[in-house]
């Protein structure tokens, strides 16, 4: 096996990797979507949805597994991935308010949609696999 494939697979496979890409990426998204505005603004919000970002990841995955599994045919198709929108649209509105982050909407519509595109993605293949 190359190091190329060594690296791709333990970046896969590992937590780390997952939680890290989507503190860079998303809190990297939210500094764009604030660069309009001063510079300790633009920190700000990277910081908070980066952190957020980690944390959902590190919850989204476990979350959909066992919510899903505890419910009947089309309950766990349709409700695990609503549950999920719903709490992180909270989540994120509320901490970007905490956080006085200036381009709210424009900051968390990329999240959103990417954890949302996920959940729904991610738990169709749950539901295919528990209920064919």
């Amino acid at each position: 096996m190359s190091a190329f494939q060594s690296l791709r697979q333990w970046a896969a496979n590992s937590t780390v990797a997952h939680v890290g890409f989507a503190f860079i990426v998303m809190g990297g998204w939210a500094v764009f979507a604030n660069r309009d505005h001063s510079e300790p603004e633009m920190l700000l919000a990277g910081i908070v949805q980066g952190t957020i970002s980690a944390l959902l990841t590190l919850g989204l995955k476990k979350f959909l597994e066992s919510f899903s599994a505890r419910l009947n045919r089309l309950a766990a198709l349709i409700v695990p991935p609503l549950m999920t929108a719903g709490s992180i649209l909270i989540i994120l509105y509320a901490a970007h308010t905490i956080a006085d982050t200036p381009e709210i909407w424009a900051t968390i519509a990329f999240p959103f949609t990417v954890s949302t595109t996920y959940a729904v993605i991610y738990n169709w293949g749950l539901w295919r696999r528990n209920h064919g």
